[in-house]
């Protein structure tokens, strides 16, 4: 399948999806912080992503 025709696709059919969509998608502000930091698991050192909005919940 040629990448153009995805791309027409996605043109076409985008803003309908979007629109269907955002009746289920939670809104939120705009504002995230990520927080990266290093911990160890099971005896392995790994990366550890978080991502939270300005106001988090519980």
């Amino acid at each position: 399948m040629c990448p153009s025709t995805i791309y027409r696709w996605v043109q076409h059919y985008g803003p309908e999806i979007q629109k269907k969509v955002s009746y289920f998608v939670k809104s939120t502000n705009t504002s995230w912080y990520l927080d990266e930091t290093y911990i160890k698991v099971k005896g392995k050192w790994l990366y550890l992503y978080r991502a939270i909005d300005r106001v988090p919940s519980t």
